[in-house]
Protein backbone atom coordinates (compact mmCIF):
# COMPACT_ATOMS: atom_id res chain seq x y z
CA UNK A 1 0.00 0.00 0.00
CA UNK A 2 1.40 3.41 -1.00
CA UNK A 3 1.50 6.41 1.37
CA UNK A 4 -1.33 7.97 -0.64
CA UNK A 5 -3.47 4.88 -0.28
CA UNK A 6 -2.85 4.80 3.48
CA UNK A 7 -3.98 8.42 3.72
CA UNK A 8 -7.10 7.66 1.69
CA UNK A 9 -7.85 4.70 3.97
CA UNK A 10 -7.36 6.94 7.02
CA UNK A 11 -9.81 9.46 5.53
CA UNK A 12 -12.43 6.74 5.07
CA UNK A 13 -12.07 5.63 8.67
CA UNK A 14 -11.79 8.93 10.53
CA UNK A 15 -13.46 11.71 8.57
CA UNK A 16 -17.04 12.70 9.21
CA UNK A 17 -19.56 11.28 6.72
CA UNK A 18 -19.86 14.83 5.38
CA UNK A 19 -16.12 15.31 4.80
CA UNK A 20 -14.85 15.06 1.22
CA UNK A 21 -12.70 11.99 0.55
CA UNK A 22 -9.70 12.56 -1.72
CA UNK A 23 -10.36 9.30 -3.54
CA UNK A 24 -13.90 10.45 -4.40
CA UNK A 25 -12.94 13.71 -6.07
CA UNK A 26 -14.72 14.56 -9.29
CA UNK A 27 -11.25 14.75 -10.76
CA UNK A 28 -9.40 17.10 -13.09
CA UNK A 29 -10.19 18.51 -16.51
CA UNK A 30 -7.10 16.71 -17.81
CA UNK A 31 -6.84 13.29 -16.11
CA UNK A 32 -3.49 12.51 -14.47
CA UNK A 33 -2.10 9.33 -12.92
CA UNK A 34 -2.27 9.34 -9.09
CA UNK A 35 0.74 10.41 -7.06
CA UNK A 36 2.55 7.76 -5.02
CA UNK A 37 2.75 9.88 -1.84
CA UNK A 38 0.18 12.65 -2.01
CA UNK A 39 -3.60 12.63 -2.28
CA UNK A 40 -5.28 14.68 -5.01
CA UNK A 41 -5.99 17.59 -2.67
CA UNK A 42 -2.44 17.57 -1.30
CA UNK A 43 -1.14 17.86 -4.87
CA UNK A 44 -3.46 20.81 -5.47
CA UNK A 45 -2.25 22.52 -2.30
CA UNK A 46 1.37 22.11 -3.40
CA UNK A 47 0.71 23.40 -6.93
CA UNK A 48 -0.89 26.55 -5.55
CA UNK A 49 1.83 27.05 -2.94
CA UNK A 50 4.57 26.87 -5.59
CA UNK A 51 2.82 29.11 -8.12
CA UNK A 52 4.06 32.55 -9.09
CA UNK A 53 0.67 34.02 -8.28
CA UNK A 54 0.95 32.83 -4.69
CA UNK A 55 4.39 34.41 -4.24
CA UNK A 56 3.08 37.74 -5.52
CA UNK A 57 0.59 37.91 -2.62
CA UNK A 58 3.55 38.93 -0.44
CA UNK A 59 3.54 42.39 -2.01
CA UNK A 60 -0.19 42.96 -2.47
CA UNK A 61 -2.27 45.22 -0.24
CA UNK A 62 -4.68 43.87 2.34
CA UNK A 63 -6.12 47.18 3.63
CA UNK A 64 -3.34 49.74 3.97
CA UNK A 65 -1.76 50.78 0.68
CA UNK A 66 2.02 50.26 0.66
CA UNK A 67 2.29 50.33 4.48
CA UNK A 68 5.59 51.51 5.92
CA UNK A 69 5.42 49.40 9.07
CA UNK A 70 6.60 45.79 9.04
CA UNK A 71 3.67 44.49 11.08
CA UNK A 72 0.72 45.31 8.83
CA UNK A 73 -0.95 42.45 7.01
CA UNK A 74 -0.44 41.83 3.32
CA UNK A 75 -2.57 39.62 1.11
CA UNK A 76 -0.15 36.76 1.85
CA UNK A 77 -0.31 37.01 5.64
CA UNK A 78 -4.08 37.34 5.36
CA UNK A 79 -4.16 34.06 3.42
CA UNK A 80 -2.04 32.31 6.04
CA UNK A 81 -4.29 33.52 8.88
CA UNK A 82 -7.38 32.33 7.01
CA UNK A 83 -5.68 28.95 6.51
CA UNK A 84 -4.96 28.62 10.24
CA UNK A 85 -8.57 29.33 11.20
CA UNK A 86 -10.00 27.15 8.44
CA UNK A 87 -7.75 24.20 9.27
CA UNK A 88 -8.64 24.44 12.96
CA UNK A 89 -12.35 24.22 12.13
CA UNK A 90 -11.86 21.44 9.57
CA UNK A 91 -9.86 19.28 11.93
CA UNK A 92 -12.26 19.85 14.83
CA UNK A 93 -15.33 18.74 12.85
CA UNK A 94 -13.40 15.96 11.08
CA UNK A 95 -13.63 17.06 7.47
CA UNK A 96 -10.87 17.18 4.86
CA UNK A 97 -8.14 19.50 6.11
CA UNK A 98 -6.06 19.22 2.92
CA UNK A 99 -8.96 20.27 0.71
CA UNK A 100 -9.77 23.15 3.05
CA UNK A 101 -6.18 24.36 2.99
CA UNK A 102 -5.88 24.12 -0.80
CA UNK A 103 -9.02 26.24 -1.27
CA UNK A 104 -7.80 28.88 1.18
CA UNK A 105 -4.31 29.12 -0.34
CA UNK A 106 -5.87 29.77 -3.74
CA UNK A 107 -8.77 31.97 -2.71
CA UNK A 108 -7.08 35.37 -3.18
CA UNK A 109 -4.66 34.66 -6.04
CA UNK A 110 -6.71 36.92 -8.30
CA UNK A 111 -6.64 40.00 -6.10
CA UNK A 112 -5.18 42.97 -8.01
CA UNK A 113 -2.75 45.51 -6.57
CA UNK A 114 -4.10 47.98 -3.97
CA UNK A 115 -6.67 45.59 -2.51
CA UNK A 116 -10.36 46.33 -2.93
CA UNK A 117 -9.53 49.75 -4.38
CA UNK A 118 -7.81 48.02 -7.28
CA UNK A 119 -10.68 45.57 -7.66
CA UNK A 120 -13.24 48.38 -7.86
CA UNK A 121 -11.13 50.20 -10.45
CA UNK A 122 -10.72 47.15 -12.69
CA UNK A 123 -14.41 46.29 -12.45
CA UNK A 124 -15.32 49.80 -13.68
CA UNK A 125 -12.72 49.68 -16.44
CA UNK A 126 -13.96 46.27 -17.58
CA UNK A 127 -17.63 47.33 -17.72
CA UNK A 128 -18.86 46.11 -21.08
CA UNK A 129 -16.00 43.61 -21.29
CA UNK A 130 -17.10 41.04 -18.70
CA UNK A 131 -16.33 42.99 -15.51
CA UNK A 132 -13.87 41.93 -12.84
CA UNK A 133 -14.20 39.95 -9.60
CA UNK A 134 -11.18 38.73 -7.71
CA UNK A 135 -12.65 35.30 -6.94
CA UNK A 136 -13.33 34.66 -10.63
CA UNK A 137 -9.87 35.99 -11.44
CA UNK A 138 -8.43 33.50 -8.94
CA UNK A 139 -10.18 30.77 -10.90
CA UNK A 140 -8.86 32.19 -14.16
CA UNK A 141 -5.34 32.08 -12.77
CA UNK A 142 -5.47 28.42 -11.73
CA UNK A 143 -7.35 27.34 -14.85
CA UNK A 144 -5.63 29.39 -17.56
CA UNK A 145 -2.99 31.95 -16.65
CA UNK A 146 -0.59 30.08 -14.38
CA UNK A 147 1.71 27.81 -16.43
CA UNK A 148 2.93 24.49 -15.06
CA UNK A 149 5.78 22.26 -16.16
CA UNK A 150 4.71 18.63 -16.39
CA UNK A 151 6.76 15.57 -15.54
CA UNK A 152 7.33 15.09 -19.26
CA UNK A 153 9.03 18.48 -19.47
CA UNK A 154 6.30 20.27 -21.39
CA UNK A 155 4.41 23.36 -20.24
CA UNK A 156 0.63 23.51 -19.95
CA UNK A 157 -1.75 26.36 -19.21
CA UNK A 158 -3.37 26.23 -15.78
CA UNK A 159 -2.67 24.14 -12.70
CA UNK A 160 -5.27 21.48 -13.61
CA UNK A 161 -6.72 21.42 -10.09
CA UNK A 162 -9.49 19.15 -8.92
CA UNK A 163 -13.12 20.19 -9.29
CA UNK A 164 -13.60 20.56 -5.53
CA UNK A 165 -10.72 23.05 -5.12
CA UNK A 166 -11.84 25.11 -8.10
CA UNK A 167 -15.42 25.13 -6.81
CA UNK A 168 -14.26 26.39 -3.42
CA UNK A 169 -12.05 29.11 -4.88
CA UNK A 170 -14.81 30.40 -7.14
CA UNK A 171 -17.41 30.47 -4.36
CA UNK A 172 -15.51 32.07 -1.50
CA UNK A 173 -16.16 35.79 -1.93
CA UNK A 174 -18.88 37.70 -0.12
CA UNK A 175 -17.55 41.26 -0.26
CA UNK A 176 -19.40 43.56 2.14
CA UNK A 177 -22.54 41.43 2.30
CA UNK A 178 -23.61 39.91 5.62
CA UNK A 179 -22.93 36.31 6.48
CA UNK A 180 -26.21 34.47 6.03
CA UNK A 181 -28.05 32.33 8.51
CA UNK A 182 -26.33 28.97 8.26
CA UNK A 183 -27.64 26.55 7.22
CA UNK A 184 -30.57 27.62 5.05
CA UNK A 185 -29.15 30.32 2.83
CA UNK A 186 -31.95 32.60 1.74
CA UNK A 187 -30.45 35.79 0.32
CA UNK A 188 -28.39 34.50 -2.61
CA UNK A 189 -28.66 31.76 -5.25
CA UNK A 190 -27.51 28.28 -4.15
CA UNK A 191 -24.97 28.01 -6.97
CA UNK A 192 -22.91 30.78 -5.34
CA UNK A 193 -22.33 28.63 -2.25
CA UNK A 194 -19.45 26.12 -2.30
CA UNK A 195 -20.65 22.55 -2.79
CA UNK A 196 -18.41 21.03 -0.11
CA UNK A 197 -18.38 21.77 3.59
CA UNK A 198 -14.62 22.41 3.20
CA UNK A 199 -15.41 25.21 0.74
CA UNK A 200 -17.97 26.64 3.16
CA UNK A 201 -15.33 26.63 5.91
CA UNK A 202 -12.90 28.57 3.69
CA UNK A 203 -15.61 31.10 2.94
CA UNK A 204 -16.51 31.79 6.57
CA UNK A 205 -12.88 31.65 7.80
CA UNK A 206 -12.06 34.43 5.33
CA UNK A 207 -14.56 36.72 7.08
CA UNK A 208 -13.50 35.65 10.57
CA UNK A 209 -9.85 36.35 9.77
CA UNK A 210 -10.20 39.74 8.12
CA UNK A 211 -12.56 41.34 10.65
CA UNK A 212 -10.06 40.33 13.32
CA UNK A 213 -6.79 41.33 11.68
CA UNK A 214 -8.07 44.43 9.87
CA UNK A 215 -9.30 45.78 13.22
CA UNK A 216 -5.89 44.94 14.68
CA UNK A 217 -4.12 46.85 11.90
CA UNK A 218 -6.49 49.81 12.22
CA UNK A 219 -5.79 50.02 15.96
CA UNK A 220 -2.04 49.82 15.31
CA UNK A 221 -2.38 52.64 12.76
CA UNK A 222 -4.25 54.80 15.27
CA UNK A 223 -7.41 54.92 13.16
CA UNK A 224 -9.64 53.41 15.84
CA UNK A 225 -9.42 52.41 19.48
CA UNK A 226 -10.38 48.96 20.67
CA UNK A 227 -13.04 50.65 22.83
CA UNK A 228 -14.62 52.07 19.66
CA UNK A 229 -15.83 48.60 18.67
CA UNK A 230 -19.60 48.53 19.38
CA UNK A 231 -20.52 47.25 22.82
CA UNK A 232 -23.06 44.87 21.29
CA UNK A 233 -20.23 43.16 19.42
CA UNK A 234 -17.91 42.95 22.43
CA UNK A 235 -20.65 41.57 24.66
CA UNK A 236 -20.96 38.55 22.36
CA UNK A 237 -17.46 38.04 20.97
CA UNK A 238 -15.37 39.26 23.88
CA UNK A 239 -13.15 42.20 24.77
CA UNK A 240 -9.97 41.23 22.94
CA UNK A 241 -9.30 40.35 19.31
CA UNK A 242 -8.06 36.92 20.35
CA UNK A 243 -11.37 36.30 22.09
CA UNK A 244 -13.26 37.28 18.92
CA UNK A 245 -11.61 34.51 16.92
CA UNK A 246 -11.88 31.97 19.73
CA UNK A 247 -15.57 32.67 20.36
CA UNK A 248 -16.44 32.46 16.67
CA UNK A 249 -14.47 29.28 15.99
CA UNK A 250 -15.88 27.54 19.07
CA UNK A 251 -19.41 28.48 18.02
CA UNK A 252 -18.92 27.15 14.47
CA UNK A 253 -17.35 23.90 15.70
CA UNK A 254 -20.08 23.29 18.29
CA UNK A 255 -22.88 23.78 15.76
CA UNK A 256 -21.29 22.10 12.72
CA UNK A 257 -19.84 18.89 14.14
CA UNK A 258 -22.57 16.63 12.80
CA UNK A 259 -24.03 18.73 10.01
CA UNK A 260 -23.80 18.56 6.23
CA UNK A 261 -23.59 22.37 6.14
CA UNK A 262 -21.54 24.79 8.18
CA UNK A 263 -23.57 26.38 10.97
CA UNK A 264 -23.27 29.36 13.31
CA UNK A 265 -25.53 30.69 16.05
CA UNK A 266 -27.58 33.75 15.17
CA UNK A 267 -26.05 35.62 18.11
CA UNK A 268 -22.45 35.15 16.90
CA UNK A 269 -23.37 35.65 13.25
CA UNK A 270 -25.06 38.99 13.98
CA UNK A 271 -22.09 40.13 16.12
CA UNK A 272 -19.63 39.16 13.37
CA UNK A 273 -21.66 41.08 10.80
CA UNK A 274 -21.73 44.03 13.21
CA UNK A 275 -17.94 43.98 13.42
CA UNK A 276 -17.75 43.89 9.62
CA UNK A 277 -20.12 46.90 9.39
CA UNK A 278 -17.98 48.77 11.93
CA UNK A 279 -14.88 48.20 9.79
CA UNK A 280 -16.54 49.34 6.57
CA UNK A 281 -17.86 52.50 8.25
CA UNK A 282 -14.79 53.55 10.22
CA UNK A 283 -11.82 52.06 8.33
CA UNK A 284 -12.52 51.01 4.76
CA UNK A 285 -14.77 53.93 3.82
CA UNK A 286 -14.23 56.57 6.46
CA UNK A 287 -10.61 56.96 7.50
CA UNK A 288 -7.13 57.90 6.42
CA UNK A 289 -6.87 54.40 4.91
CA UNK A 290 -9.24 55.72 2.23
CA UNK A 291 -7.14 58.77 1.47
CA UNK A 292 -4.87 57.08 -1.06
CA UNK A 293 -7.60 55.04 -2.74
CA UNK A 294 -8.32 57.69 -5.38
CA UNK A 295 -4.65 57.85 -6.33
CA UNK A 296 -4.40 54.07 -6.57
CA UNK A 297 -7.48 53.86 -8.76
CA UNK A 298 -6.26 56.62 -11.09
CA UNK A 299 -2.96 54.77 -11.37
CA UNK A 300 -4.78 51.57 -12.38
CA UNK A 301 -6.91 53.49 -14.88
CA UNK A 302 -3.88 55.18 -16.46
CA UNK A 303 -2.10 51.84 -16.88
CA UNK A 304 -5.24 50.20 -18.27
CA UNK A 305 -5.75 52.86 -20.94
CA UNK A 306 -2.07 52.82 -21.89
CA UNK A 307 -1.83 49.06 -22.36
CA UNK A 308 -5.12 48.82 -24.24
CA UNK A 309 -3.55 51.27 -26.69
CA UNK A 310 -0.10 49.57 -26.56
CA UNK A 311 -0.74 45.83 -25.95
CA UNK A 312 2.58 44.99 -27.59
CA UNK A 313 4.35 46.43 -24.52
CA UNK A 314 2.86 43.86 -22.11
CA UNK A 315 4.73 40.76 -21.04
CA UNK A 316 4.99 37.99 -23.63
CA UNK A 317 2.48 35.65 -22.00
CA UNK A 318 -0.28 38.28 -22.18
CA UNK A 319 0.55 39.21 -25.77
CA UNK A 320 0.43 35.52 -26.62
CA UNK A 321 -3.05 35.13 -25.13
CA UNK A 322 -4.31 37.81 -27.54
CA UNK A 323 -2.52 36.27 -30.53
CA UNK A 324 -3.98 32.83 -29.75
CA UNK A 325 -7.48 34.19 -29.38
CA UNK A 326 -7.57 33.18 -25.69
CA UNK A 327 -8.37 36.73 -24.56
CA UNK A 328 -9.52 40.04 -25.97
CA UNK A 329 -7.16 42.99 -25.63
CA UNK A 330 -9.19 44.32 -22.70
CA UNK A 331 -9.20 40.98 -20.86
CA UNK A 332 -5.48 40.46 -21.47
CA UNK A 333 -4.73 43.93 -20.11
CA UNK A 334 -6.95 43.20 -17.11
CA UNK A 335 -5.05 39.93 -16.52
CA UNK A 336 -1.74 41.79 -16.78
CA UNK A 337 -2.73 44.49 -14.29
CA UNK A 338 -4.44 42.12 -11.86
CA UNK A 339 -1.24 40.09 -11.60
CA UNK A 340 0.87 43.10 -10.60
CA UNK A 341 2.05 43.70 -7.06
CA UNK A 342 1.57 47.17 -5.57
CA UNK A 343 5.22 48.06 -5.97
CA UNK A 344 5.42 46.80 -9.56
CA UNK A 345 2.36 48.84 -10.55
CA UNK A 346 3.87 51.95 -8.97
CA UNK A 347 7.19 51.39 -10.75
CA UNK A 348 5.39 50.81 -14.05
CA UNK A 349 3.43 54.03 -13.65
CA UNK A 350 6.62 55.93 -12.90
CA UNK A 351 8.40 54.42 -15.90
CA UNK A 352 5.58 55.26 -18.30
CA UNK A 353 4.36 58.64 -17.03
CA UNK A 354 6.99 60.29 -14.82
CA UNK A 355 9.80 62.06 -16.72
CA UNK A 356 13.29 61.18 -15.59
CA UNK A 357 16.15 63.65 -15.38
CA UNK A 358 19.08 63.09 -17.75
CA UNK A 359 22.37 64.81 -18.36
CA UNK A 360 23.74 65.67 -21.78
CA UNK A 361 27.28 64.63 -22.54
Amino acid sequence: MSPRERTEAWEDQLLSPHGMRSARSRGRVRPEPPDYIRTEFQRDRDRILHSKAFRRLMHKTQVFLAPEGDHYRTRLTHTLEVAQIARTIARAIRVNEDLTEAIVLGHDLGHPPFGHAGEEALDRLMAGHGGFRHDLQSLRIVEVLERRRTREGTYVDGLNLTWEVRNGIGGHSKGPRDLERLPGIEDEPPESVPATIEGQIARVADRVAYVHHDTDDAIRAGLVDERDVPQAVRQVLGETRGEWVDTTVRDIVARSAEGVRLAMSDEVRIALNGLKDFLFETVYNGSAAKAEVGKAQRLIADLFVYFVEHPQEMSEEFRRSIERGQATVHRAVCDFLAGMTDRFAIRMQERLFVPRAWASL
